[in-house]
C-alpha cells in the first residue's frame, strides 16, 4: 500500500470521528484520521485539570484580553482561564453571521468531546416520526428499531449512567448504575409525580460519567472538573476511550494539524477517492486516497468540505443535487427556566460535586397536538444545591464575621432551565462567504438562521411550565429566567446535509452515505433530519457505528 493511500479516511476527530475510527479499524481498515488541530494527549495534556482555583492567576476567570480576543466565545459561560486552549482561535477563525449565531468550537484531536456536557439520552419514534407527521422537514429514513441495537452498542463501550424510567417518549438505555438525586431534588421528584399524577416526572440525567470500574478507565471522583480533561478517564472523550481502542489495533494513523480542504471526487466511478488536504503548520497542500470516507468534522464543517469538493460537476458541491446542502440548520434553543429557593433542609448537604444534573423529560404534544399553539416540545435540566463561600450577605460585606458566616452553607435553591426543538427550516442556512478568508486564505461559512414563531411560542410554555413546576415541588420565591435564545447557543449545531429517503431532497441515504458519492459517509450532526429535544450525542455515535458497519459490510461485498 502507497505512503498516502489506505482503506479509510476519518475526517475530524471528536465524538463521531473517534467512532469512526476505532469500528473501522477494529474490522480491520488501514484507517488514517485527520484532524484540523493540534493534538491533546490523554492526561499529559490535560494542564489544568489538577489546579485548584487559587492556582488560577484570575481564579479561573476571564481578563479584558481575552473578551477582546474571543467576542463571540464571550457571549456566554465557556469564556475563562480554565480550558481555553480547548477552544477555537477566533482571529485565525472567523466565520460570518448574516443573523446572530453563537458558534462554540474546539479545533483539536477529540474536539468537543473534552467540553462537552456528557447528557446522553436516546431519540423514541416520538422524534423519528416527527417530520411525517406534522409535515416539516422530511422524513426520515430510519426508525427506533433501526437504531435500538446500536444505541446499546453505544452505551454499553462508552459508559453512560442513568435509570430506568419506562417511558416511551424517552427509551431506558443499557446504563451503569445511575448517580443519585440529592435530599431537596428526591423530595421534588415525589411532589411533581404526585401533582402531575406521573404525565410529568423529575429523574437523574443520563450522562457518559462512569459510576463504576469500566473498559479500563476509572470511575468518577465526582470532582466536576470534566471541561478540564479527565486524569481518570471517567468520562467519554476520544482521548479517553474511542482512541486507544483504535491505536491498539495497530490500525490506525494520526494526522493533526490537517484541514481538508475537499474530497476529491472521480467522476468516471462516481465516488470519492481521496481528500486534499492543507497542512495547518507549513501551508503545504497534501493528497491522500483510500476506499471509504468518513466525514466527522461537525456539522457545519463537514458540509464546508462538502461545498468544496466536486464543484466542477456540482458548482454548490459534493451532495448539492438536492438543493438542500447547507440548508435546514438545527440547533436547540434554551436560556428559559426558573428558580427560587427551598426551606428546610438546613442539616442536610450533598457528598461531593456531581457533575450532572436533574432531568424533566418531555411531556408536551406527546399524543396529538395539545393546542398550545406549537410543535413538538422541550424537556428541562437543572439541579438543587446549597449556596457556598461566593454568595452575598446583605448585612455582612467585611471583616471577621462575614468570613464565619462563609463557613457555613447558605440556603437551599432549585432551577432548571428548558431545551427546546427547533424545527428544520430550509431558509436557515449556512453558505460558503466568498468575500471573507481566514488564517490559511479559505473561505469562511457564512451563517444565516433565526428561531421563529414555533420556537417562540414554545418558549412561552417553557418559561411558564417552569416555574409552575418548582412551585408544585415547593419551591418558594420562584423567578422566572427569560434569557437569550440565540441560535448556537446550545452548541448542538445539526442539519445542513440531512439524512432522507429520496435523493431529490437529502443529502444523505438511510445508512449515512451521500446519494451523490456512496463511498462518503457522513455521520455527525450534519446529518440530522430533525433535532428532538434530546441532546444528540449518543445518537451520532449510534449511527457512526452503525454506517462503519455497512460500510465495511459493503465493501466485503464489492459495492463500494
Amino acid at each position: 500500500m502507497a505512503e498516502n493511500t489506505y482503506d479509510a479516511i476519518v475526517i475530524g476527530s471528536g465524538i463521531s470521528g473517534g467512532w469512526a475510527a476505532k469500528e473501522l479499524t477494529e474490522k480491520g481498515l488501514k484507517t488514517l484520521m485527520l484532524e484540523r488541530g493540534r493534538d491533546v494527549k490523554h492526561v499529559k495534556d490535560y494542564v489544568n485539570a489538577n489546579k485548584h482555583p487559587w492556582e488560577f492567576p484570575h481564579r479561573g476567570g476571564r481578563t479584558q484580553q481575552m473578551i477582546e480576543d474571543y467576542p463571540v466565545l464571550k457571549r456566554d459561560y465557556p469564556l475563562n482561564e480554565t480550558n481555553l486552549d480547548f477552544w477555537v482561535n477566533e482571529k485565525e477563525c472567523p466565520y460570518t453571521e448574516v443573523k446572530r449565531f453563537d458558534w462554540f468550537r474546539g479545533y483539536h484531536v477529540g474536539g468537543r468531546s473534552l467540553t462537552w456536557g456528557r447528557q446522553s439520552y436516546r431519540f423514541s419514534d416520538l422524534d423519528f416520526e416527527a417530520n411525517s407527521k406534522d409535515g416539516h422537514g422530511v422524513d426520515w429514513p430510519i426508525r427506533y428499531k433501526d437504531i435500538a441495537p446500536w444505541y446499546s452498542y453505544a452505551e454499553k463501550f462508552a459508559g453512560v449512567n442513568g435509570s430506568k424510567e419506562d417511558l416511551w417518549q424517552l427509551p431506558d438505555g443499557d446504563f451503569l448504575p445511575p448517580m443519585e438525586l440529592n435530599c431537596v431534588e428526591k423530595d421534588a421528584a415525589e411532589r411533581i409525580r404526585q401533582h402531575y399524577k406521573d404525565a410529568r416526572r423529575l429523574i437523574i440525567g443520563r450522562s457518559a460519567n462512569l459510576t463504576a470500574p469500566h473498559n479500563n478507565r476509572s470511575n468518577c471522583q465526582y470532582r466536576n472538573k470534566c471541561w478540564l480533561g479527565c486524569p481518570f478517564g471517567a468520562y467519554f472523550s476520544t482521548q479517553s476511550a474511542t482512541l486507544p481502542a483504535a491505536m491498539a489495533t495497530g490500525n490506525l494513523t494520526l494526522r493533526p494539524w490537517s484541514i481538508v480542504t475537499k474530497i476529491i471526487y472521480d467522476k468516471d466511478t462516481k465516488k470519492a477517492k481521496g481528500v486534499e488536504i492543507l497542512d495547518a503548520e507549513n501551508n503545504q497542500t497534501y493528497e491522500y486516497f483510500a476506499k471509504i470516507i468518513f466525514l466527522n468534522a461537525s456539522a457545519l464543517n463537514s458540509t464546508w468540505i462538502l461545498m468544496n469538493s466536486a464543484t466542477d460537476i456540482w458548482p454548490n458541491g459534493l451532495g448539492s443535487s438536492s438543493g438542500e446542502l447547507g440548508h435546514n440548520l438545527m440547533d436547540h434553543h434554551l436560556g428559559v427556566g426558573a428558580g427560587g429557593i427551598v426551606e428546610g433542609y438546613d442539616d442536610k448537604y450533598f457528598n461531593g460535586r456531581r457533575p450532572n444534573g436533574f432531568y424533566i423529560p418531555r411531556y408536551r404534544n406527546l399524543k396529538s397536538d395539545e393546542g398550545r399553539g406549537y410543535v413538538r416540545g422541550f424537556g428541562y435540566q437543572g439541579s438543587a444545591s446549597r449556596q457556598g463561600w461566593s454568595r452575598d450577605i446583605a448585612e455582612l460585606n467585611i471583616g471577621a464575621d462575614l468570613k464565619e458566616a462563609l463557613t457555613e452553607p447558605g440556603t437551599w435553591t432549585m432551577g432548571m432551565g428548558g431545551f427546546g426543538e427547533i424545527l428544520p427550516y430550509h431558509e436557515n442556512k449556512i453558505s460558503l462567504d466568498k468575500t471573507k478568508t481566514d488564517k490559511w486564505g479559505l473561505n469562511v461559512l457564512a451563517i444565516d438562521c433565526e428561531l421563529k414563531d414555533n420556537e417562540k411560542k414554545m418558549r412561552e410554555d417553557m418559561i411558564n411550565d417552569a416555574a409552575e413546576i418548582l412551585e408544585a415541588a415547593g419551591v418558594k420565591n420562584v423567578s422566572k429566567r427569560n434569557g437569550d435564545g440565540t441560535m448556537g447557543r446550545g452548541i448542538h449545531e445539526m442539519g445542513t446535509a440531512r439524512m432522507g429517503r429520496d435523493p431529490k431532497t437529502s443529502v444523505l441515504n438511510g445508512w449515512n452515505q451521500v446519494w451523490d458519492a456512496p463511498n462518503v459517509y457522513v455521520t455527525d450532526g450534519a446529518c440530522m433530519t430533525s433535532g428532538a429535544c434530546v441532546n444528540p450525542s449518543l445518537t451520532y455515535m449510534a449511527l457512526t457505528a452503525r454506517a462503519a458497519d455497512h460500510a465495511v459490510n459493503e465493501l466485503k461485498k464489492g459495492n463500494l
